[in-house]
């Protein structure tokens, strides 16, 4: 097949692709609708990507539902702008070769390397990272890969607050996570101490401010701020005078003027205990039992000005 910028495509199929993919019971005409044994017009093109393009739109009278989740997605946005390097269902899934949906290491070694096509420099950061290391290295299935943070389909501009906000939202679908975090000996307070903090906290405020008031949110620190996104590293066994001078330097992006005691204001998201944070664990104790005291207190001395009014009339 010759295309009008005179690249070339075989039309010869390898049947055994065909017969092992998720698509083996259907027929030809299934995707390339249009012919039959007694129609068989001639479509013109103008380059093979075009091609490619085109024949993608078959998808959607089976996969209406994900077709359609592709048209909110940030690759159809770049698409429908003219770039033609924007990924469509074939890029991702093939053609004839389609394979079964995996899960598990297999699945999440088989989407990582689809991803890298286009973001290899990405990939790259990511197969460093504690994430990456763990599914490449280690075949660690727990680790999360490009779409449990990205999605699949109906992907979103990593770079609007819109997606910004939702951060804490998908780190805590694994870091709030019991059953994964107890492997790893990982506390699952971090998302709970995040959202009680001054971050967290403002955080909230910002998003009810733009949904009830329809004012712009305003980038506020979340996870990827300090552990960074693609490139995180672990923390467990690193040397602690590091790590605080890399929390530092995040500090020091938002706070121009923060100084190397700038992180002791935090608790790094610990639950003040008596063997992390004891003062304000025991301040908090007391606070606990005070108030409440001083509340009972109060009302009973509103009580008592009551009585004493109403027996002395």
């Amino acid at each position: 097949m010759k295309f009008r910028n005179d690249e070339k495509m075989s039309l010869q199929v390898d049947l055994s692709l065909l017969e092992s993919s998720a698509h083996n019971k259907l027929r030809c005409s299934d995707c390339h609708y249009g012919y039959s044994s007694e129609e068989h017009p001639e479509k013109h093109f103008r380059s093979r990507r075009d091609y490619v393009i085109a024949s993608s739109e078959s998808c959607r009278r089976c996969h209406f539902d994900n077709y359609t989740k592709t048209l909110d997605s940030v690759h159809y946005s770049i698409l429908s702008q003219g770039n033609l390097k924007a990924p469509v269902c074939n890029d991702c899934h093939g053609a004839h070769q389609i394979a079964y949906v995996s899960h598990g290491v297999k699945g999440g070694l088989a989407t990582t390397q689809r991803c890298r096509r286009c973001h290899e420099t990405i990939y790259e950061i990511y197969a460093k990272s504690v994430h990456g290391s763990a599914l490449i290295n280690e075949q660690n299935q727990d680790v999360p890969i490009c779409i449990n943070c990205h999605t699949a389909h109906d992907i979103q501009n990593p770079m609007t607050l819109a997606y910004h906000e939702k951060i804490p939202q998908m780190c805590g679908n694994c870091h709030a996570n019991p059953a994964i975090m107890s492997k790893y000996g990982l506390s699952t307070d971090v998302v709970k101490t995040y959202l009680a903090d001054f971050h967290g906290v403002t955080l909230g405020f910002y998003k009810k401010q733009r949904e009830t008031l329809y004012k712009p949110a305003r980038p506020i620190a979340v996870c990827n701020d300090c552990h960074g996104t693609h490139n995180i590293v672990s923390t467990v066994s690193a040397d602690p005078a590091s790590v605080k001078r890399n929390l530092v330097k995040r500090c020091q992006k938002c706070h121009k003027e923060a100084t190397e005691n700038f992180p002791n204001a935090w608790l790094f998201h610990y639950k003040p205990s008596l063997t992390k944070y004891p003062m304000i664990f025991i301040v908090n104790g007391v606070y606990k039992v005070f108030l409440p005291i001083m509340w009972v207190g109060l009302i009973l001395q509103v009580l008592l000005h009551i009585w004493r009014y109403a027996v002395n009339r």
